[in-house]
């Protein structure tokens, strides 16, 4: 066989190799327990479009994955202690039926979040079990 077909072939194992690989990242994160889908972006810009993610509930604090990527480390985490939700706005207007925009501040730094109506609830019960004296995170 001629040495191109050797680097085409190897090429494509090496994608195939990379697909799987980002494919069981994001079946292992979708699937632990404590974890939701959840969609960021920073506000300011609604033309902006959110990054698709994955959140989980760790001790005290959020862990958020980017879905597409095959890093292992969270691409943002947020303490509950410092994360204070400022509003929801229900998207059924927009044509998403069961989701929330939910807007947020961690460190003075508003963002928004878009999600379901369940993990929207999962988000406040966990926010407003926090130790006493920090249960004014959820307005």
């Amino acid at each position: 066989m001629p040495a191109a077909v050797w680097v085409l072939l190897a090429i494509l194992l090496i994608a195939a190799l990379v697909v799987a690989a980002g494919a069981s990242r994001l079946h292992r994160l979708s699937r632990r327990v404590g974890s939701f889908t959840c969609n960021a972006r920073a506000r300011g810009n609604p033309a902006t479009a959110f990054t698709l993610g994955v959140a989980h509930y760790a001790v005290g604090r959020i862990e958020w994955y980017r879905c597409w990527s095959l890093s292992l480390r969270p691409a943002r985490t947020w303490v509950r202690d410092r994360l204070t939700v400022t509003g929801r706005v229900p998207l059924d207007q927009a044509g998403q039926p069961d989701q929330y925009l939910v807007t947020c501040r961690y460190d003075d730094v508003d963002f928004e979040l878009s999600m379901s109506t369940a993990a929207y609830a999962g988000l406040a019960s966990w926010l407003e079990a926090a130790p006493p004296g920090r249960r004014d995170l959820v307005l």
